[in-house]
């Protein structure tokens, strides 16, 4: 089992921005799927975004204009870019992978939190 590594996060203003990078060394030979979620204190984990390993890229509604999923395959990082960020992203976000029985098997990792607040 490999652990995701999630970075990023931080604390910014109303309309500010943030990319959040998400390691899982070897997920691109495994050809997996990976998924940004995030949730909040005493709240269920939510789905942001997700990039398959084709490429196609999908984001929650609640983000879409704002956010944008991508990834660099010789890193074996992807990215969520957060533009405009507004309180209620305020949560711990994490990655993981989903796909093959390599990939479903990786753990969640320790998250990163996003705090947005004037």
């Amino acid at each position: 089992q490999v652990q995701a590594v999630e970075s990023g996060g931080g604390s910014v203003q109303p309309g500010g921005s943030l990319r959040l990078s998400c390691t899982v060394p070897g997920f691109t030979s495994y050809r997996c799927d990976v998924r940004w979620y995030r949730q909040v204190v005493g709240g269920q984990r939510e789905w942001v975004a997700h990039i398959k390993s084709d490429g196609t890229t999908g984001v929650a509604d609640s983000a879409k204009d704002r956010f944008s999923i991508s990834k660099d395959t010789a890193r074996d990082t992807v990215y969520l870019q957060m533009r405009n960020l507004k309180s209620e992203d305020t949560a711990m976000y994490y990655c993981k992978t989903f796909g093959r029985a390599w990939c479903d098997r990786n753990k969640w990792g320790q998250g990163t939190q996003v705090t947005v607040s004037s």
